[in-house]
């Protein structure tokens, strides 16, 4: 495995857990059950976004900017519906 392939397991790994936490969260039944993922879920959600920024910076997570027309399209699909 490469630099690359590690860095996209890490990041598929902790979104995986941010979607269980997420679920824990959502679904908990106490106060401090709900409190205890909630905390872990914000976490493992800076994980991510850390994971994210290196590989945005070595050019691993290609993005682009979208354009105002799509976005507007989008808009309104969704101001009608």
């Amino acid at each position: 495995m490469n630099d690359q392939e590690i860095m996209e397991s890490l990041l598929l790994t902790t979104k995986g857990a941010c979607d269980l936490y997420l679920h824990g969260t959502i679904e908990s039944a106490t106060q401090n059950v709900h409190a205890a993922f909630d905390q872990v879920l914000a976490e493992s959600l800076c994980m991510q976004e850390g994971i994210y920024q290196k590989m945005a910076a070595q050019g691993w997570y290609p993005s682009e900017q979208a354009q105002q027309q799509q976005i507007d399209k989008v808009r309104g699909k969704f101001a009608n519906a």
